[in-house]
């Protein structure tokens, strides 16, 4: 893939709550598919009216994906979204990243395959496509059938269509941000499941606990 010299970053946005090793996994694979020179995880602030019951402040998300990173030096954790007032929209934070870096800079959006598949309801579709790439990660033996047509609607030639949309397969991990808060809310083991400083900074907080004090 000939990016004519430019830096070529991942960009990795999710709520992290909790973060977990198929996040690491899937930034690691992106980063080694893709010859990427970074990959910048980007927690999401906290929303005005929270939908999920379980959502961790933002200050403890963003805490718990410096450990999780902090021993690759290749994975950075960006503030953008948590220190930004009002509605966060994926084409904002692409457009602050390109004043950060410059123009010489492909970015990488680092999605799931189900996620985006919701890119058509996001603010600014057709621009945010224009100023980043995409990497939908899916397990083996996902249906793409929904990407490609995903990808037909978007563009107007299958060329154009493959170079902004871009398929990774991971390692099926049955791992899910869900099954580890209800696992720490019934008081199960999460050995294995996040990385060992995260498991100490939710047990530490009392995270995703009914009792919290």
């Amino acid at each position: 893939m000939n990016n004519g010299g430019k830096k070529k970053i991942g960009i990795m946005g999710g709520t992290f709550n909790p973060i977990h090793h198929g996040h690491l996994v899937t930034a690691q694979e992106a980063l080694d598919q893709f010859c990427l020179d970074e990959v910048i995880f980007i927690p999401t602030g906290d929303p005005p009216h929270k939908v999920e019951n379980h959502l961790a402040d933002a200050e403890d998300r963003y805490l718990m994906t410096v450990i999780a990173t902090s021993s690759n030096s290749n994975f950075f954790v960006s503030r953008i979204e948590i220190d930004r007032k009002g509605k966060s929209y994926t084409i904002d934070t692409v457009k602050e990243l390109r004043k950060i870096y410059g123009t010489n800079l492909e970015l990488f959006f680092i999605t799931g395959a189900d996620a985006i598949l919701e890119i058509l309801s996001w603010k600014d579709t057709k621009e945010t496509v224009k100023l980043a790439k995409f990497i939908a990660a899916t397990r083996p033996g996902y249906d793409l059938s929904k990407i490609k047509y995903l990808k037909s609607t978007l563009f107007s030639s299958e060329k154009e269509a493959n170079d902004r949309i871009f398929i990774m397969e991971i390692p099926a991990l049955a791992i899910s941000s869900t099954n580890i808060r209800e696992r720490v809310e019934g008081s199960r083991l999460i050995n294995y499941l996040v990385p060992e400083g995260v498991s100490n900074y939710i047990h530490k907080h009392r995270l995703y606990r009914q009792d919290r004090s």
